[in-house]
């Protein structure tokens, strides 16, 4: 009778001890967050990546009535940042900003230490900044379809530069060869900025790159602007037909922005972030300030947990065969 009667005791300790749990955890959803908040960027200070992090952190932390600090933590093309926050504990005090690398990182690395599509929670996209294919100033092909006919006569002859193995500006030029069915001679760089200078030095004949950095250079006439990687026409650059409008139908590369979390965060924590981070981007300063840089905030039904799944399912299997077809590094 005792034996059942501590047995039954145990029970009874155990279920309230459960209770008592389940009703802190409970509570301690609802009150987050309790204290600030650290939001990881895969880059250094100053890049578009850390620019559009900066942008939406400070409301963000308003909303949740918390700071939200942005720790850089760069190296090999994002994967110790997504590793790091990958493991961080699942409470919600650590997200994550970071492009479309995300969707590139299984096809450039072997044997990550994490799984883009299963390692981490989706808060939502965020923002997309379009690409232009550009040529040197005085590259003799005068729009898109006379310079299709001049890469097909020169092929490796004609130089293109890219910001380093499994950057965007590498993917793109990748993607657009790739279109064209030739193989031209790729070039390196640390960084799109040296490979903008040689661009505009004329040491380098195409380039892909970001609106943010050269509207003023196609605007002024120090480069080609043979076409943007966009489906619709840039408003800062009208005059520039897209690529898809002259023959690459479907031909679309932008480099998007999604935010994350590690894998576990409580659903009703996800969804302060996502609301926090909606009102952000629905910010007057934030829309303006991010119109001026050139940056696309995305339709709203993209700032999503669904949204971000879906788009980076899709990127993975767009990018997978270019970049293992291509062989990178190149």
């Amino acid at each position: 009778m005792n034996i059942k009667k501590s047995l039954i005791s145990g029970i009874v300790a155990s279920v309230v001890t459960c209770s008592l749990l389940f009703s802190n955890s409970a509570l301690a959803q609802k009150d987050w967050p309790t204290k600030s908040i650290t939001l990881v960027v895969p880059f250094a200070a100053g890049g578009p990546t850390d620019s559009v992090a900066r942008l939406i952190a400070v409301p963000m932390g308003q909303t949740l009535g918390q700071t939200i600090v942005v720790e850089n933590v760069n190296g090999a093309g994002g994967t110790i940042a997504s590793t790091k926050v990958a493991r961080a504990a699942p409470d919600g005090y650590t997200i994550y900003l970071h492009h479309m690398g995300m969707a590139t990182a299984n096809a450039l690395y072997d044997k990550l230490p994490y799984d883009p599509l299963t390692s981490f929670e989706y808060i939502g996209q965020v923002a997309d900044v379009p690409m232009v294919l550009l040529g040197k100033k005085d590259l003799p092909p005068k729009n898109f379809k006379e310079l299709e006919a001049y890469i097909k006569a020169n092929g490796s002859k004609i130089t293109m530069a890219n910001a380093g193995p499994g950057a965007v500006s590498q993917l793109c030029g990748l993607l657009f060869q790739s279109r064209l069915g030739v193989k031209l001679t790729n070039i390196p760089y640390k960084g799109t900025g040296p490979a903008l200078t040689d661009l505009l030095g004329g040491q380098v004949d195409l380039l892909c790159d970001q609106t943010t950095q050269t509207i003023p250079y196609i605007k002024d006439g120090s480069v080609k602007a043979y076409g943007t990687t966009t489906l619709k026409r840039l408003p800062a650059i009208p005059n520039v037909p897209t690529l898809d409008e002259q023959g690459f139908k479907g031909f679309e590369v932008k480099v998007w922005h999604g935010m994350y979390a590690p894998k576990g965060v409580p659903k009703p924590v996800l969804d302060k972030l996502n609301a926090a981070l909606v009102k952000a981007l629905n910010s007057p300063d934030v829309k303006k300030r991010l119109e001026d840089a050139n940056i696309d905030i995305v339709p709203s039904k993209k700032i999503t947990a669904a949204g971000l799944k879906d788009h980076l399912e899709a990127e993975i299997n767009k990018w997978g065969p270019v970049i293992r077809k291509s062989n990178i590094p190149d």
